[in-house]
């Protein structure tokens, strides 16, 4: 089967994050580019970080359903750089987390000091913006787990990386 780029990034759009999955690659902007050459495609990928385990999970779950979709011939290309940015992450991707009750990223200060008061993540749950960091790292390294001081609910951070 040919199919157009457009409908190959349309089906990308229903490969789910494993980590959260709420998320598509596609809203987490791991999918950087898609490329047609007859028959062949190649989808461009990077992970969220480089050690991302994640990462043969998604390219399985790439070739799995682009070939339900009767394309037989796909390649995924991971490439490190330029290196994944929470900038890549969708706006509806950051609406999705928040729902999930995972704080999307924020605008944080310079890296030098980040974690340290006074920034501060609101509360995905009740957007309170009394929380306070439990640990800089949470269900996964890519994000961070806080305790909201109003709901005392616990919720992960999505790190900002830039």
């Amino acid at each position: 089967m040919v199919a157009t780029k457009e409908e190959i990034w349309g089906y990308l759009e229903e490969v789910f994050d494993p980590e959260v999955p709420v998320l598509t690659v596609v809203d987490l902007g791991v999918v950087r580019n898609v490329e047609l050459d007859g028959d062949a495609c190649k989808v461009t990928i990077t992970p969220t970080y480089s050690g991302c385990p994640a990462m043969k999970r998604i390219e399985d779950d790439i070739v799995e359903n682009l070939n339900e979709k009767g394309i037989d011939n796909v390649s995924v290309d991971l490439v490190l750089a330029p290196a994944w940015t929470t900038d890549w992450l969708s706006e509806d991707g950051k609406r999705k987390l928040k729902e999930y009750g995972i704080a999307p990223p924020e605008n944080e200060p310079d890296k030098s000091v980040l974690f340290a008061d006074p920034f501060v993540v609101p509360c995905p749950k009740c957007e309170a913006k009394d929380t306070r960091l439990v640990s800089q790292f949470g269900s996964t390294a890519c994000k961070a787990h806080y305790q909201c001081n109003v709901c005392l609910e616990p919720f992960d951070y999505f790190k900002c990386l830039r």
